[in-house]
C-alpha cells in the first residue's frame, strides 16, 4: 500500500428521507439498511481498507456522531475523525481534511467518498480508485468518478464529458448538470456523453489546495489562516472558530463546475448512492412479487413490488399492498407509496410541527 494514499469518507449528513429509520441522533450511514451485517459508513471502511493504509483513513463528521464513529470503526486511529461543529456542506468539509493533510504529508493524493453509498463491484471499483490515484499523482488534476446511466434518473447530477479519452477511460469534464427533469435526462442518456455524478472525488491535496486559493478565496483564507493548528492539540479550537466564517457550498458548485482541469473515469462498479428508499428497493434480492424486504419476520401476501423494512424480532403481516415503502420502527411506523417517496421530507417536517423532535 502507498503511503501517500489517503481517503476522507464524509459522514456528516442525516439522511432525512431514510427517515423513520435514520433519525438525527443516528442517521442512515451508522446504520444496516440493507440488513447485510454491516452498517453504510462500515461497509465504505471496509471497502477503503483493502488499497489504503487503515491510519491513512479518515472520517469527517459532526462532533455529535464522534463516539458513534468510533464505536462503529474501532480500527482507526480516534484522532482520524474529524469533527465539524455545524454542518456547512461538502467544501468546507473538504477543505477541513485537504488543509489538515496539506501540514501532515505535502504529497498526500486523496480520495473524498460519502460514508452512505452502495457499491457492489469490489475489484472494479479498486481498479477504478488505482486508476485515478495514479493519474492525479502524475497530473495536475482533480478528478471525478462518473457512473454510467442504467437509466434516466432525475435524482442525480450528471458530467457531459469531451468524447475523446486524455488517458486510459480518463477523459476532460465538458459541463456539470444539477438533477434534470424527465425529459432532459432522457435527452443525456440517449446521447451516451454524461454520466452521472457519483460523489466521489480524487487529487493531490496540493491541486485542491490552489483550487480552492482560486475559486474561493475566502475560505481558503480562513483556513490557510490557522494551518499551524492542524494536527496539534489545538486542532479542534481552530476548527471551532473556521466553520462559523464558512459559507454554506458544495464542492461541485465552487470548485469542479469553474476549475478546467477537471477530468472523470466513466465508471461501473454497482454504484447507487442509496439516496432514498426506491434506491435501496432497486438493491435488494426481491421475492417473487417483487417485493423487497429487510427483516427476517416479514410475511407478506397477495402483495407485490413493496420495500419493507422492520426489525428481525418483530412480525410483520403485509396484504393486498403495491407499490409501498413499508418502514417499522419501535415508536414510528411509515406506509407510503413509493412514487411519493420524495414527500417524505415533507411528512418529516409536519411531524416536527406537530409532534416536536421526539420523533425526528
Amino acid at each position: 500500500m502507498n503511503k501517500n494514499h489517503y481517503v476522507a469518507i464524509m459522514a456528516g449528513g442525516i439522511g432525512s428521507r431514510f427517515w423513520p429509520m435514520s433519525r438525527t441522533n443516528f442517521p442512515k450511514q451508522f446504520l444496516d439498511i440493507l440488513n447485510t451485517g454491516r452498517t453504510l459508513i462500515q461497509s465504505t471502511f471496509d471497502r477503503f481498507s483493502t488499497f489504503i493504509p487503515t491510519e491513512n483513513i479518515f472520517v469527517v463528521t459532526s462532533e455529535a456522531y464522534r463516539d458513534i464513529v468510533r464505536m462503529q470503526l474501532p480500527e482507526i486511529p480516534a484522532e482520524n475523525i474529524l469533527c465539524e461543529p455545524s454542518r456547512k456542506n461538502t467544501a468546507p468539509c473538504i477543505a477541513y481534511i485537504s488543509y489538515k493533510l496539506a501540514q501532515l504529508n505535502p504529497d498526500a493524493n486523496l480520495i473524498c467518498a460519502p460514508a452512505d453509498h452502495l457499491i457492489l463491484d469490489q475489484p472494479a471499483f479498486t481498479q477504478t480508485c488505482m486508476a485515478a490515484l495514479e493519474f492525479t499523482e502524475n497530473i495536475k488534476a482533480l478528478l471525478t468518478l462518473g457512473i454510467k446511466p442504467t437509466n434516466p434518473n432525475t435524482g442525480y447530477g450528471y458530467i457531459q464529458f469531451e468524447q475523446l479519452a486524455v488517458s486510459n477511460n480518463i477523459y476532460k469534464v465538458k459541463t456539470f448538470t444539477e438533477k434534470p427533469d424527465r425529459d432532459l435526462a432522457k435527452t443525456f442518456v440517449a446521447s451516451g456523453d454524461f454520466l452521472w455524478n457519483s460523489g466521489i472525488f480524487v487529487w493531490q491535496v496540493r491541486n485542491i489546495v490552489k483550487a480552492f486559493e482560486q475559486f474561493l478565496p475566502e475560505l481558503h483564507e480562513i483556513f490557510d489562516a490557522e494551518k499551524d493548528s492542524y494536527n496539534t492539540a489545538q486542532e479542534q479550537e481552530a476548527i471551532d472558530r473556521i466553520y462559523p466564517q464558512c459559507v454554506n457550498i458544495s464542492i461541485d458548485y465552487g470548485i469542479m463546475e469553474k476549475a478546467d482541469n477537471v477530468y472523470v473515469i466513466p465508471s461501473s462498479f454497482g454504484w447507487s448512492d442509496l439516496g432514498t428508499w426506491a434506491s435501496a428497493y432497486e438493491t435488494i434480492e426481491k421475492d417473487y412479487l417483487d417485493n423487497a424486504v429487510a427483516g427476517n419476520q416479514v410475511m407478506v401476501f397477495d402483495a407485490n413490488k413493496n420495500m419493507v423494512h422492520a426489525d428481525n424480532n418483530k412480525l410483520v403481516v403485509i396484504q393486498g399492498l403495491e407499490d409501498y415503502i413499508v418502514v417499522d420502527t419501535k415508536d414510528v411506523l411509515l406506509i407510503c407509496q413509493k412514487d411519493k417517496e420524495q414527500e417524505i421530507k415533507e411528512y418529516v417536517a409536519e411531524v416536527k410541527r406537530n409532534k416536536g423532535e421526539k420523533y425526528i
